[in-house]
């Protein structure tokens, strides 16, 4: 049997990302993933573009994966708005009115996969194993043996889960998740328009519908539309003259006539938080432990978080000579993530239960709650500061 100081399941961009930090350590190092080795080394585009704040692009450029990110395919974020209903006022985050610089950044969700995998080759020490599906774990005092569907065994000191928000290590390790299913679905698609967007991302909770609009490079941006099933399934359907059309009678003209620039993708949209993020000799990562409603944008970034807290503490032990798996370090960092992350991913879901609520009653709430937000200077520079990561 092969033994290994730490065994990372899921090798998406946080699995590797922590795998990278780890470079230098010493430790050795195995990831495993179901997918094959080509479809990580090269992700297709899969419609979601990423907002990246200020402490993930730092995370991103000290583990070296930034790198290997083309500069034309970063699209800089200098305004939000948040809308509600049919009204054109918005709640907005302005950059230069803070004289602060970009709120932060776009990038393609496959370009950062790819980049992560890109820094980590040839990183001495770890070890990459595709195409395997793990099938059961089982625990000693000093060690967990990760048993493959191929039979192949190994054992590490640490097993770290970072296989999405559905994570089946999770399962296995007997942890229980709270799952929230708003029964919605999100179709992203990037499109071409008429009116330029000046680098303003959008946020508009309509009646009936969520919608987005992430601004990239040129008149183009990423929308996503929130709708019931059927709904997505329609505009699915449609070819995509009309899909354009019926985009741009969403958006309701506002960026003039729409086109469809790239291919459309549907997500259910389920919000997850794992009751634990630590078990024995184990530690969740990623979406694994927290997978965030997307309203807030901070999903990635929770998750990118994750692995710099769980390093943290992993090399300091190791450096002191301890056990990297011991309760102390995992509890440790169970107790530090959830810190920063029950708050706002519990408020996270109150704003979208608030802002998809159509009662007249909730609706008054609604505007009454944006026009308050946006007459408060400090309040505004205090959410402005946390959802960019920066200090006001």
């Amino acid at each position: 049997m092969q033994t290994v100081d730490i065994a990372v399941i899921g090798a998406g961009p946080v699995g590797l990302a922590f795998a990278r930090t780890l470079a230098g350590s010493g430790l050795s190092v195995t990831l495993i993933d179901q997918q094959s080795r080509e479809h990580l080394a090269d992700p297709a585009f899969d419609g979601r573009e990423i907002a990246l704040t200020y402490a993930s692009r730092a995370l991103l450029e000290t583990g070296g994966l930034w790198q290997h990110v083309s500069p034309d395919a970063i699209s800089p974020l200098r305004d939000a708005r948040v809308m509600d209903g049919h009204s054109p006022f918005a709640l907005t985050f302005a950059s230069a009115a803070r004289h602060a610089g970009d709120l932060g950044w776009l990038v393609p969700n496959h370009l950062i996969r790819r980049a992560a995998w890109q820094a980590v080759q040839a990183q001495p020490g770890l070890e990459i194993r595709c195409g395997h599906r793990v099938r059961a774990l089982q625990h000693t005092p000093t060690r967990v043996c990760v048993e493959l569907a191929d039979g192949a065994r190994l054992s590490a000191r640490l097993l770290v889960a970072a296989d999405s928000r559905f994570s089946s290590t999770r399962r296995l390790l007997g942890i229980g998740a709270q799952l929230r299913d708003f029964g919605k679905t999100m179709l992203v698609c990037r499109v071409r328009h008429a009116v330029p967007h000046h680098h303003a991302a959008w946020e508009w909770f309509g009646y009936g519908k969520t919608l987005a609009l992430l601004p990239l490079k040129g008149n183009r941006a990423g929308a996503v539309l929130t709708l019931p099933p059927r709904q997505v399934e329609a505009l699915l359907a449609m070819d995509a003259r009309a899909f354009g059309a019926a985009v741009t009678d969403a958006f309701e003209h506002r960026l003039g006539p729409m086109q469809q620039d790239g291919s459309r993708h549907a997500y259910p949209l389920i919000a997850t938080y794992a009751q634990q993020f630590a078990g024995e000799r184990a530690a969740l990562i990623g979406d694994a432990a927290v997978g965030m409603h997307p309203v807030t944008a901070h999903g990635f970034n929770f998750g990118l978080q994750s692995q710099a807290r769980l390093a943290e503490r992993v090399l300091a032990a190791a450096a002191r000579g301890g056990d990297i798996g011991a309760a102390a370090v995992v509890q440790g960092y169970a107790r530090a993530h959830r810190l920063a992350t029950r708050p706002l991913y519990e408020a996270t879901n109150a704003l979208a239960a608030l802002y998809t609520d159509d009662r007249a009653p909730a609706r008054l709430l609604r505007r009454g709650a944006l026009r308050a937000a946006n007459a408060v200077a400090p309040f505004k520079q205090a959410i402005a500061a946390h959802l960019t990561q920066r200090s006001v």
